[in-house]
């Protein structure tokens, strides 16, 4: 599988079978460029660009082409166009799966066809772009991998070792000697997508900005001690708390670098807090490694994109 068209997870029962899938990497509230007044909400073209959170993988109905972006026509951007009241002549979605920040500004390849440089469809007319982009660059998918196998080994080994097993393997893999390798792999992407935003600016000068964090993948609180979560997915209930804290940098990085380049923020985790991959499935934005709604693994389903696309509505009315 080519690393750079979705984030790869291996999930794991707790028989410690292993499961193989492919993937990435309510309201909200986000800033607009600072304003006297709220703006008007645009009615001139739309372009949402992103990467499978946006595009929302096995979310039916698959739309658009390349087929292998994995583009549902209920995602975040298709909601947003329609609570904006834009026709389809207003409204692009170029979001694919697996895109990094470097598909903002060269064609990728996919599993089933090549989509464009995603930039190319933003120009001098374009009035509203969206960005949610970012956990390929650091390899969210690669991580989770390497911490549902090193989880598989912690539970087994658990049984038999109670209490001498160090219940967080995959920080140890990540984190050595002070270095956090995950840590710069965020900083890096800031840089990337800074560089990204300004061309967006020079693109579409009066367009309006947001960059689109990642909604609350796992709970709050640590593995065991929030409905076994950890034992759910796979993971030590240290490192579940070790990958929320990177989603946290990264989203914390993105709100950054969209204050910088006068940008929007959408925050989407702080609504989906409780809404998490081990959530009730009554509830829940994001789909565990076995998805009991239609939706990529460890991705959200279409409740979720429905509360992403309510955050970013929030947003683009309330601007500034």
């Amino acid at each position: 599988m080519n690393s750079r068209t979705a984030l790869g997870l291996v999930g794991a029962a707790l028989c410690a079978t292993f499961l193989t899938v492919v993937a990435v990497g309510e309201d909200g509230s986000g800033g607009g460029v600072a304003s006297s007044a709220p703006l008007a909400p645009p009615n001139g073209p739309y372009v949402a660009l992103g990467d499978s959170y946006t595009a929302g993988p096995k979310i039916p109905g698959q739309s658009g082409k390349p087929a292998g972006c994995d583009r549902s026509d209920r995602n975040y951007p298709a909601l947003v166009a329609d609570g904006l009241g834009l026709g389809a002549a207003e409204f692009r979605d170029v979001s694919c799966s697996g895109a990094t920040v470097g598909d903002l500004l060269a064609p990728q390849s996919t599993d089933d066809g090549v989509n464009p440089a995603q930039l190319s469809a933003v120009t001098t007319a374009t009035r509203l772009v969206t960005v949610g982009i970012g956990g390929n660059d650091i390899g969210f998918g690669s991580l989770i991998t390497a911490c549902v196998k090193d989880g598989v080994r912690y539970q087994v080994a658990s049984r038999f070792e109670a209490g001498a097993v160090d219940d967080a393997p995959c920080r140890k893999r990540y984190v050595l000697g002070g270095a956090d390798e995950v840590a710069a792999r965020i900083d890096a992407a800031g840089r990337r997508l800074s560089a990204a935003l300004t061309d967006i600016r020079r693109r579409a000068p009066e367009a309006r900005v947001y960059v689109v964090g990642y909604p609350s993948i796992l709970p709050d609180g640590d593995g065991d001690g929030d409905g076994g979560c950890g034992r759910a997915t796979g993971l030590a209930p240290g490192d579940v708390s070790f990958l929320r804290e990177k989603e946290r940098q990264l989203d914390t990085m993105l709100r950054e670098r969209a204050k910088d380049a006068g940008a929007g923020y959408v925050d989407t985790y702080a609504p989906s807090v409780g809404r998490d991959a081990c959530a009730d499935e009554d509830v829940r934005w994001v789909e565990p490694l076995i998805p009991s709604a239609p939706a990529a693994p460890m991705h959200p389903n279409e409740r979720g994109e429905r509360g992403m696309a309510r955050a970013v509505l929030r947003a683009v009315r309330a601007a500034g």
